[in-house]
């Protein structure tokens, strides 16, 4: 599943690439591309790739950020496993492999991680770097001790994780998936860390400064609803 906003520069380079990989793929597929409000071409070029491999499903939503169109992907789809990328496919897709049986299994959620043994960063400026570690850091302190990259944009759901925990989502932006996360924590569900190669992209729609500053806001507003016994059990 890709969430699209505003992607017609990113997905004519991207998209095909994934389409003609997973044609080769021994497992049932589709791709899911969630367009979140774009007003550029977006929804135009997936519905043209569509009409010539009706596994790339376009489906439509109104613009409420990114963690809204994943939410809304993750529930209207049936599949046994749902895997989300962001639209750059900053990962190889040759790696998907590496969420799914027989590669590996026994879990409910398995996240990229661009950190430890076995990951590589390609091409990623140091201060984008440290950022992102400064970032974690306070993720880690106040939300998700344990998980080293935990913002990876990389993540795979079994269906029954799937609907057990987004349905209980409520953050819409860029820190979705650390609620999520923290959900399926306080589910006792199991997660699992997988090192991946991954590219940056100079070309990404995020703004460092404005869209940390929003994301911390989202983590002190996660903190809250846990205190406020918002997350008890999943309600």
């Amino acid at each position: 599943m890709i969430p699209a906003y505003n992607e017609e520069r990113r997905l004519p380079r991207t998209l095909p690439q994934a389409v003609e990989h997973l044609r080769a793929a021994p497992w049932t597929w589709e791709i899911r591309v969630v367009d979140d409000g774009s007003s550029d071409d977006t929804c135009a070029y997936v519905e043209s790739v569509a009409a010539g491999e009706p596994r790339v499903i376009l489906q439509r939503e109104p613009h409420r950020g990114k963690g809204g169109a994943v939410r809304a992907g993750m529930l209207a789809s049936n599949a046994d496993y749902r895997f989300l990328c962001d639209a750059d496919f900053s990962m190889p897709v040759a790696e998907v492999f590496r969420f799914l049986p027989p590669y590996l299994s026994s879990y409910d959620i398995a996240i990229g991680t661009r950190e430890g043994p076995g990951a590589h960063r390609v091409g990623e400026p140091q201060g984008r770097h440290l950022m992102g570690r400064v970032f974690n850091g306070v993720i880690q302190a106040t939300l998700l001790p344990g998980l080293a990259d935990s913002q990876c944009g990389f993540k795979c759901f079994s269906a029954a994780a799937a609907q057990a925990l987004f349905p209980h989502q409520t953050i819409d932006g860029f820190a979705f998936d650390v609620e999520v996360l923290f959900l399926a924590r306080t589910l006792g569900m199991h997660v699992v860390e997988v090192p991946i190669t991954w590219f940056y992209d100079d070309v990404s729609s995020v703004k460092p400064v404005r869209d940390t500053y929003r994301m911390l806001k989202e983590v002190l507003r996660i903190r809250f609803n846990h205190l406020a016994g918002r997350y008890a059990a999943g309600s």
